[in-house]
């Protein structure tokens, strides 16, 4: 069986589509060989910034051989009909045979498609997949017709077994295949022949080339500590940059610089942004202080030098970037200290927020009012919840959050520090647009939970009102987002609130009800989600969000997490089976009688020790079950309910529930009501799957 080597070598792709386009190459290429029947062992892609290349092993050196057999058209069908069966099956007419049928005589179609080479296939699913390729964005160049991400320049396709190798023989657009490939730009200039994958990634290691991405992100994550260890520093991690540094060189060297002792007194984050966003270097810190005092850098060629010229370049260019930042970072300290944000504000009346929302300045006014009616519900002071929330969307004014929008909330704790503001809306200005993401850490402080929650619930209650909501897979405004960022910061803070007070809050004057239930709707879509990491399954939130005080998502999760464990247990399993067997019955009768069979059952009328023996289980479980509900303890009222499993698996099995008796029916099925009564105290366990 032979193995695949593609090459594609361009000019240089941008680090953030290598890895998609690498997986693209992959699949794209892995599932046209299987359609044409070459099956494989196995397949691997890999990306630099000049070349994707892909590994195919244990191919099938020929498709086998198909026979297909189509049914047709009857052999009295009109002309056409048959014409057109002929074509789609490429056969002639006395090729067809002609069978009985149900429906009369038929013409059958035995298509015979012998096997083809695998070289054969392999030229044809690469040229269409070169042809078709999904680069976010491409381009054409010269007078072809060919479009790739930056200019193709070559390709390689060889065919490799223990016998030799082979250029498959291949033409697209211009580019012909062949078995050649060059190494690093710089260092080994100049094409050379490869036989196969091992020999291709073993010549480019030796032409200062390292193939694999994870590779060279490992080699550059570990001489980088290494660096920065020998100094008695540590490195900051950031896994994004390190992918995208490892997407810009072929052969990494790490080099160490120094930031200039006049910038060293800039923020930690502003340091590091302005580093990582301009010049994509890793930050150094000292562990003592927590400053940043040194850079890493990558470059993508040994010199004789030792990376010094590099390194002296980078620096300053480097200063020139922090020059800058120094600068917007002593204006911005000016105009917090000495008047107190006032002049971002007022120029905020001037920022639309959106078109139909208003500019940010009015936001801003709707979140700080409503801070205000948060504040009591989450334990947070309203004076400083107020407080924070008028001056929280400050920085968005300033100089450096223009320049760097990700420092947003960073940059407003320093200048609300700067302006003798507490300790406390300092904390909320960095906090309020928190959790953005799943990983996010959640705010605790109650300021910053209430200003935060008001930042999330205006969003969401501003766009539902304008009809913006989410779509598909569409979200512009982040919607999904915002609601998942509210219910965090509910659950993780053990909040006891209402959500359809705090949506009616968030609508003011538009106080619709219609608006406030589509949004708690969306709420518990979010919920379903971010319990499924819980193993929590979506039927088992549905059957407690039946349950009264479903805005009140502590407890809905606190339902739902008793609930989940309870289904746990063979008890639960086979109590739900139990409860279902007992509603259908008791559902089925009142459909067929037109009544509800809602009335207490009678001690008396029972005939069988297990049905008294199923009124003692009830009356003793249907009290504690209460009392446990009242005290929200949800696992120990399922555990008593639990308790209820056997008597009534032997109710069922010693009675017939539709006596002849007409009085005992009836009381039986009074019973039935009662075991519904008594098992749906914590949820609607009927709507439980399975």
């Amino acid at each position: 069986m032979p193995d695949l080597l593609i090459e594609l070598f361009s000019e240089e792709i941008p680090a953030r589509m290598q890895a998609k386009a690498s997986d693209d190459l992959r699949r794209l290429v892995t599932d046209g060989l299987v359609e044409a029947g070459l099956t494989y062992a196995s397949a691997a892609a890999f990306a630099t910034p000049r070349r994707l290349a892909l590994t195919v092993e244990g191919l099938l050196a020929q498709s086998p051989a198909v026979q297909e057999e189509r049914k047709g058209p009857r052999t009295d069908a009109p002309e056409k009909a048959v014409e057109g069966f002929l074509r789609s099956a490429g056969l002639t007419a006395d090729q067809l045979e002609r069978r009985a049928d149900k429906k009369g005589e038929v013409f059958f179609a035995v298509i015979n498609r012998p096997g083809r080479d695998a070289a054969e296939i392999v030229a044809e699913v690469l040229a269409e997949v070169i042809r078709k390729f999904p680069w976010p964005k491409s381009m054409r160049w010269g007078t072809g017709s060919l479009r790739w991400v930056r200019p193709l320049q070559s390709v390689l396709c060889i065919l490799s077994d223990d016998g030799g190798h082979a250029v498959v023989p291949m033409e697209v657009e211009g580019f012909v295949a062949g078995d050649t490939t060059e190494g690093h730009r710089f260092m080994v200039p100049g094409r050379f022949a490869v036989t196969g994958f091992e020999d291709y990634a073993a010549k480019l290691k030796r032409a200062f080339v390292v193939l694999d991405p994870a590779e060279r992100a490992e080699a550059i994550w570990h001489d980088a500590t290494q660096l920065a260890f020998a100094q008695g520093l540590e490195l900051v991690k950031d896994k994004g940059l390190l992918h995208e540094v490892a997407g810009l060189v072929e052969w990494p060297v790490v080099l160490m610089g120094e930031i200039n002792k006049d910038f060293l007194g800039l923020p930690a984050e502003v340091l590091q942004t302005s580093m990582k966003e301009h010049q994509k270097f890793f930050s150094v810190r000292d562990p003592k202080s927590g400053q940043i005092v040194r850079f890493v850098t990558v470059a993508n060629r040994e010199t004789a030098d030792n990376g010094a010229t590099i390194l002296a370049g980078n620096q300053k260019v480097l200063s020139a970037r922090l020059a800058d930042a120094k600068f917007f970072w002593q204006n911005d300290l000016r105009v917090a200290a000495e008047a107190k944000m006032e002049p971002w504000l007022d120029s905020l009346a001037n920022v639309t927020f959106h078109n139909k929302l208003g500019s940010e300045k009015e936001r801003i006014d709707r979140i700080t009012a409503l801070s205000r009616e948060i504040a009591p519900i989450v334990g947070a002071d309203a004076d400083l919840a107020e407080q924070a929330a008028r001056v929280a969307k400050a920085d968005l004014a300033s100089e450096m959050v223009y320049e760097f929008p990700e420092l947003q909330g960073v940059m407003g704790r320093y200048y609300s520090d700067a302006a003798g503001l507490p300790s406390e809306v300092a904390l909320a200005c960095a906090e309020h647009r928190s959790p953005l993401g799943p990983s996010d850490e959640v705010p605790t402080a109650p300021t910053s939970v209430a200003v935060a929650l008001a930042d999330k619930i205006d969003t969401l209650t501003g766009f539902w009102t304008i009809g913006e909501k989410p779509t598909g897979s569409k979200d512009p405004f982040a919607l999904r987002r915002a609601a998942l960022g509210v219910i965090r910061l509910v659950l993780s803070n053990d909040q006891r609130l209402s959500l359809l007070d705090l949506v009616a809050k968030g609508l003011a004057g538009d106080d619709d009800l219609g608006i406030s239930r589509d949004l708690l709707s969306f709420f518990h879509d979010r919920l379903k989600v971010y319990l499924r990491d819980d193993g929590i399954r979506h039927d088992v939130i549905d059957a407690c969000l039946a349950m009264p005080g479903s805005d009140d998502l502590t407890l809905l999760a606190m339902r739902a997490r008793a609930v989940a464990s309870f289904l746990q247990t063979d008890d639960g399993k086979n109590l739900v089976q139990g409860f279902k067997r007992a509603n259908n019955i008791l559902r089925q009768a009142e459909e067929a009688d037109g009544v509800a069979y809602e009335y207490g059952p009678d001690r008396k009328f029972a005939e069988d020790p297990a049905e008294i023996a199923l009124f003692d289980a009830l009356d003793l479980a249907d009290g504690a079950i209460s009392s446990a509900i009242e005290a929200e303890d949800f696992a120990s009222a399922m555990g008593i309910m639990a308790s209820l499993r056997q008597p009534i698996d032997a109710f069922f099995e010693a009675v017939q529930v539709n006596a002849e008796n007409a009085v005992v029916r009836r009381n039986r099925l009074n019973l039935l009501h009662r075991i519904r009564t008594v098992c749906t105290q914590v949820a609607d366990i009927g709507q439980l799957e399975g």
